[in-house]
């Protein structure tokens, strides 16, 4: 880790690139690595050790005007998260990560536990197990910093159950524009909370998290495999809402789906301990899916031979039993929480990402109200395509396309967020459509029939009342869908914003394209 004199040697030549050009300015990668940049130029990136070694590193960048950004584990998919400003430094968090005063009293239906900004789902759903307890359902993806996730709006897929990270938190210290700690209380009739609740990392870097935590429980999982028509012309408010975690799967070649749900059982039903495998793969299964994937760059027949083999292993548990490693085979599974909710990559294998599969993807979030309209407008454009071009489209990622829900949650750019200014009755939650797709390492590196998807975003987004998620779409779609986002919403977060860093230190892409800094 870089000491204080390193990290001041480091100061020095991102001001001095400044002065004398942009030569050595580099791409800040997400988390799939060279070629998938998050920023496409910056000066520096600082591993910080602490929070202290944060401020110190703002403190400068004021002086100098360098602008900075904060990054947690890199969840990102395309190049949004800074201005297109070669002076940009990156204070990376992951290394950052204590946690600290635990407090949950026997007997006690909730406690808290505060943590530090690099300190990712998988390593505080750990701790607190040990410590028996759980965060509860505010969760997302086991290699996600908790504060990069409340600062995106990221959640768990519930209407039932606050799941989104936010909701869990009792109060942020932020590092302001200025270089100095605010503390933001939970105050749903604060504007500072509820800027900070979704706030792309804006206000500044969020340093400290206080969290609330909940005694520790185990859930079931159980996936049911439905035809598409019983959920296109279904009730799917019903299908979702009764439980405290669910979601669709959806395979659109096969015209299928998977319904998979959760809820918690008694601590003594099952002694069965089920880990979740999330995006891990051995070499050879890495191998064969490659294979198969690349030549679907140009073949349409092996995307569908994808599609059919990975619903078909996705129709399976995707568990193991965590005190031996064996394969469950039969539904439902049963465990403690975050193993069989969310669960991580299993021993001896890797995330698909450091395979070399890499993909694209968009997510969009609608109002419940209008999740058939929305499904049955999507199942139209694949129909559209095989008509009017004699194409086929299908899903090539393994769990299909990723239909989530999101319990209304009021805040002011949050994906869930209600009473806006587009009429539509968020206030039973949202759908969220989330279309991942592979993308091929050979030719031009752009996935099959390409210009599909960004049409396919701009049709919903012109025919329905929705939002983007803020680090699952590319530029283009973000400035055609403003027009979507409340302006009011955004004019009260620019408020905020320009309270927390009046000289525009934070500044992002994704910011500029809403009209942050007009």
């Amino acid at each position: 880790m870089p000491s204080a004199s390193l990290r001041q040697l480091g100061l020095l030549l991102a001001s001095a690139a400044a002065l004398f050009g942009s030569a050595s300015a580099f791409p800040y990668n997400t988390f799939d690595g060279p070629g998938f940049p998050a920023c496409n130029d910056v000066a520096a990136v600082y591993n910080v050790t602490s929070v202290d070694e944060m401020v110190s590193i703002v403190k400068d960048a004021v002086a100098k005007g360098t602008p900075v950004r904060a990054s947690g584990k890199g969840h990102m998919w395309y190049d949004t998260m800074c201005q297109d400003d070669p002076r940009t430094i990156i204070i990376r968090t992951e290394n950052t990560n204590k946690i600290s005063d635990f407090s949950l009293e026997p007997g006690a239906e909730s406690g808290s536990v505060v943590i530090e900004a690099g300190v990712t789902f998988l390593q505080l759903a750990e701790y607190l197990h040990d410590n028996d307890a759980s965060m509860g359902y505010t969760l997302v993806n086991w290699n996600i910093s908790m504060a990069g996730a409340a600062a995106m709006g990221a959640h768990r897929s519930s209407i039932r159950e606050e799941s989104g990270v936010s909701a869990g938190v009792l109060s942020m210290d932020i590092i302001n524009g200025n270089g100095e700690i605010v503390t933001v209380e939970r105050d749903e009739t604060s504007e500072d909370w509820l800027a900070a609740s979704t706030s792309l990392g804006l206000l500044g870097v969020i340093a400290r998290m206080k969290f609330k935590i909940y005694p520790d429980f185990k859930v079931f999982s159980q996936q049911k495999t439905l035809e598409e028509d019983e959920v296109l012309n279904g009730d799917i408010y019903g299908m979702i809402a009764p439980y405290a975690t669910a979601n669709f799967w959806w395979w659109p070649y096969l015209k299928k789906f998977h319904h998979r749900y959760y809820d918690e059982v008694p601590l003594t039903l099952s002694d069965q301990q089920g880990f979740q495998n999330t995006f891990s793969l051995t070499d050879l299964e890495a191998g064969a899916a490659k294979g198969i994937l690349e030549s679907g760059k140009y073949l349409a027949t092996s995307n569908m031979l994808a599609e059919t083999i990975f619903f078909g292993l996705w129709s399976k548990p995707n568990f193991k039993e965590k005190t031996n490693w064996k394969d469950i085979s039969t539904w439902p599974v049963y465990g403690w929480n975050y193993d069989v909710l969310i669960g991580g990559l299993y021993p001896d294998q890797k995330p698909e990402w450091e395979h070399g599969m890499h993909g694209e993807t968009l997510e969009i979030a609608f109002p419940i109200t209008q999740a058939n309209d929305m499904l049955k407008r999507v199942r139209k454009f694949f129909d559209d395509e095989w008509k009017d071009k004699g194409i086929i489209m299908t899903s090539t990622y393994r769990s299909g396309i990723n239909i989530k829900f999101g319990k209304a949650y009021y805040d002011l750019l949050g994906q869930t967020t209600y009473n806006t200014s587009d009429g539509a009755d968020w206030s039973k939650g949202a759908i969220m459509f989330d279309f991942p797709r592979f993308k091929p390492n050979g030719g031009d590196g752009k996935p099959f029939n390409p210009e599909f998807y960004p049409r396919l975003a701009k049709t919903l987004i012109g025919e329905f009342p929705c939002r983007p998620h803020w680090t699952k779409n590319t530029r283009e779609i973000f400035k055609y869908g403003k027009k979507n986002i409340d302006p009011e919403h955004l004019a009260r977060f620019k408020a905020v914003r320009e309270k927390f860093d009046p000289n525009n230190l934070y500044k992002s892409v994704l910011a500029e394209i809403m009209g942050l800094y007009e």
